[in-house]
């Protein structure tokens, strides 16, 4: 079976994770440098509040990162869910029913690469609807995969410290235990 957004679903456009803990907060959407420029000027030309925070960092040192490798692009919600760019409000949904995309044909790199979270083996979201309801497809990932691929090579470096970005941003319920600012990891 052909991978294909499940009927009605934008889970992943709307369902923000912890990771690698509780501690660093929800992540957003994982953006390049080259996209977080592309993101806020589509956000400034559509009149759309976004919030990118830094993601990924790297030194030489342990001073702190001298170069940022990855931002996020962090949802509306006070938890950190839903993507800014997902219409919540409009009638109009997408050919399986969900939510539309404002800027699909322009989407990041990693919204392109989803439900793709590991090159190899290849692996899939196990929280995608489809993976869950469908099970693994028997093709048409290939584009997905590209997609990771071209992140992953973006993220080679020969930096001797990475830095993770603490977002600040989660459930109400884990406030005292969510930090914020960069951590060596």
């Amino acid at each position: 079976m052909d991978f294909a957004c499940v009927k009605e679903c934008s889970k992943c456009c709307i369902e923000r994770e912890y990771y690698p803990s509780v501690e660093f907060g929800k992540i957003g959407v994982l953006l390049l440098p080259e996209e977080k420029k592309q993101i806020e000027s589509i956000a400034e030309e559509n009149d759309i509040k976004v919030t990118i925070l830094p993601r990924i960092g790297v030194s030489d040192d342990i001073s702190g990162p001298k170069t940022v490798l990855a931002y996020q692009l962090m949802g509306t919600d006070a938890d950190g869910n839903t993507c800014p760019f997902l219409d919540v409000t409009s009638e109009k949904r997408s050919p399986h029913g969900g939510y539309t995309c404002k800027i699909y044909d322009t989407r990041p790199l990693a919204c392109r690469a989803y439900p793709v979270i590991q090159s190899s083996p290849i692996t899939l979201d196990p929280k995608c609807k489809f993976c869950q309801d469908c099970g693994t497809p028997s093709g048409n990932v290939d584009s997905e995969l590209e997609s990771l691929v071209k992140i992953q090579k973006k993220m080679e470096t020969g930096a001797k410290c990475i830095w993770r970005y603490a977002t600040g941003i989660g459930e109400s319920k884990d406030k005292d235990l969510i930090k914020t600012g960069w951590y060596l990891v």
